[in-house]
């Protein structure tokens, strides 16, 4: 076992290097950059922009220097923990990542639980009682989480709190404490608030993970094991949980590799709905600007979380299955 981890520790540096290499190619890659956005905004307003001041924004950002220059920079300044300089914001990126990403990982951890127990349970039960009348009720409903848009959810259930029980669910704290210091009043204030972005994000994910559990479960029912656990008289539910579920976990385990980012990445319209101070808007707000240190930045955590979640769930499939760290 120790083995099977070390050699997924020893990809994670060549890894990163070429994830960071990637991640500023691409913020590279859109025509123009920040200084072209701004002067585009300020054309638009109807300011006029001297070559002077369009030359001293260039230079004050370091945009006249060669972009392997540039990378070379920003990876050397990221090993150290500084990401860079944000273009927009004239704060350092940092400052702007850390200050939001523990509120994402809040809100994407509580998504992914509620992912986890709904799609857990739920596609147990789907299957053990297959073409039950709840069955397909929950196949009905699991559909419907898939086809709809998370942001749509979000608009629909801000409606139904505010109109039905006057409860105004967007934002992650109450009015009073959105800039107070850190306490435990706040924190409490903020667990308040925090299902209604948990539901809404988790739901596309745990519709599609009662699909898949259901469907490894049902593969697994019908194995000769199953039954000779059957015909010993073993207990149904010991039988089910303790054998079948256990192998079925292995593609409903492997799937947090890109659930992490996509619960974060995938919340981001759901946060400019729910007005959450997270990463969210603050990613696509760089994207639109081309503020690339804070853009380039934001790709390289989400790569990370991957690489990460891929780690967690390759050390719990070999937890689980034998057979995978034994290379079989």
């Amino acid at each position: 076992m120790s083995s099977f981890i070390f050699r997924r520790l020893l990809l994670l540096a060549p890894t990163l290097f070429l994830i960071s290499l990637i991640s500023f190619v691409i913020i590279e890659l859109p025509p123009g950059d920040y200084v072209t956005s701004y002067i585009a905004n300020r054309m638009a307003m109807g300011d006029a922009v001297r070559q002077d001041e369009i030359d001293a924004l260039i230079k004050r950002y370091g945009l006249d220097q060669p972009a392997p220059v540039r990378y070379t920079k920003w990876l050397g300044n990221a090993l150290r923990g500084d990401f860079g300089f944000s273009f927009e914001w004239e704060l350092p990126v940092s400052d702007l990542i850390w200050d939001r990403l523990g509120l994402t990982v809040m809100v994407a951890f509580a998504a992914l639980m509620f992912s986890w127990i709904i799609g857990l349970v739920v596609g147990i039960f789907s299957a053990v009682y297959q073409y039950s009348i709840a069955d397909y009720i929950f196949t009905a409903l699991s559909f419907i989480g898939l086809g709809t848009p998370n942001f749509m959810l979000a608009l629909i259930l801000m409606w139904i709190a505010f109109s039905q029980f006057g409860l105004d669910i967007s934002g992650l704290f109450s009015q009073e404490f959105v800039d107070e210091p850190w306490s435990i009043a706040k924190f409490v204030d903020m667990l308040k608030h925090l299902w209604a972005p948990a539901i809404i994000v988790g739901t596309a994910g745990s519709a599609g993970l009662v699909r898949t559990m259901r469907a490894n479960l049902l593969d697994e029912l019908s194995k000769p094991y199953v039954e000779t656990g059957r015909a010993k008289g073993m207990n149904e539910t010991r039988l089910v949980l303790k054998y079948p579920t256990r192998v079925a976990l292995n593609p409903f385990v492997s799937t947090m590799g890109w659930a992490l980012p996509q619960l974060v990445s995938g919340s981001i319209i759901v946060s400019v709905v729910l007005s959450l101070p997270t990463t969210g808007p603050l990613l696509l707000r760089a994207l639109l600007t081309q503020d690339m240190y804070l853009a380039s930045s934001f790709l390289l955590m989400l790569s990370t979380l991957t690489i990460i979640g891929t780690l967690v769930s390759d050390i719990m499939l070999a937890l689980l299955d034998p057979r995978i760290r034994m290379g079989g």
